[in-house]
């Protein structure tokens, strides 16, 4: 299980989540995908950055059974810190960042792609923030960037998901592409951002960051804060071993 890294023709940097079964990250997982992000920003040469996943599907989220074998909240701490950073990171990477998305992106996973300057998925694809469901909250915020509000809010307060073809309609996928083909469509968007003068890139990810209309970065924090109260209240709690105990397959 890891996070690991390669750099292509000195100009970008893939990272890869790899966390069997379901890529749903244990706290390590999280602050591992934040330093990747960060490390790569540090090479000047570095011209994007692309996210990528083994497996299954991209990411499942927060690894709620890590969670539930820990005893205290040492491990909710770290988890909200953990995706707190690795979402801040890739918004606030100095390049532009590229996500290739194939079969399921959920809870955590959205906030991940949600901070991305650029998606590409695979026809499995299909994304969804089901935190109501896990007596938690979070990437409302992320969601937000891929789809309209009031579409946000109704896939939030039911769970449901959405499929990567109809996000191309919303203009937060870019395309969408047989699962064989997505790691060659995403390197080949990225060969077309990488040819580009790095310093004009940089500065053009950071004058874009400057204009956005809402900080994603403090709104995500403001969501966090909700969670804590439910988890307090015992509510988070009570539907997390529910979750772990009906053996579900993905973690969220």
């Amino acid at each position: 299980m890891s996070v690991s890294t390669e750099v292509l023709n000195g100009r970008l940097t893939v990272v890869t989540m790899d966390y069997p079964p379901v890529n749903a990250l244990p706290v390590s997982g999280w602050f591992a995908v934040a330093d990747a992000m960060k490390e790569a920003a540090r090479d000047p040469q570095i011209r994007a950055v692309l996210l990528r996943a083994e497996g299954r599907g991209f990411n499942a989220g927060v690894d709620i059974k890590e969670m539930q074998k820990t005893v205290g909240f040492d491990a909710l701490v770290g988890a909200n810190r953990g995706c707190y950073e690795a979402f801040k990171a890739i918004y606030e990477c100095e390049v532009p960042v590229i996500a290739a998305v194939n079969g399921f992106c959920l809870g955590g996973g959205v906030g991940l792609v949600g901070n991305c300057d650029t998606i590409i998925a695979s026809d499995d694809a299909y994304f969804g923030v089901p935190e109501v469901d896990r007596g938690a909250l979070g990437a409302a915020t992320h969601l937000s960037r891929l789809v309209p509000q009031h579409l946000m809010r109704t896939l939030y307060f039911t769970s449901r998901t959405i499929p990567a073809n109809e996000l191309v309609g919303h203009g937060s996928v870019l395309e969408v592409v047989p699962r064989a083909q997505l790691d060659d469509a995403a390197l080949a968007l990225a060969g077309e951002i990488t040819a580009k003068d790095p310093r004009v890139l940089r500065a053009a990810k950071a004058a874009l960051n400057g204009i956005d209309p809402i900080d994603v970065n403090k709104s995500y924090r403001f969501e966090q804060g909700f969670t804590f109260e439910l988890n307090l209240a015992g509510v988070a709690d009570e539907h997390r071993d529910e979750f772990v105990h009906t053996g579900s397959n993905l973690t969220t």
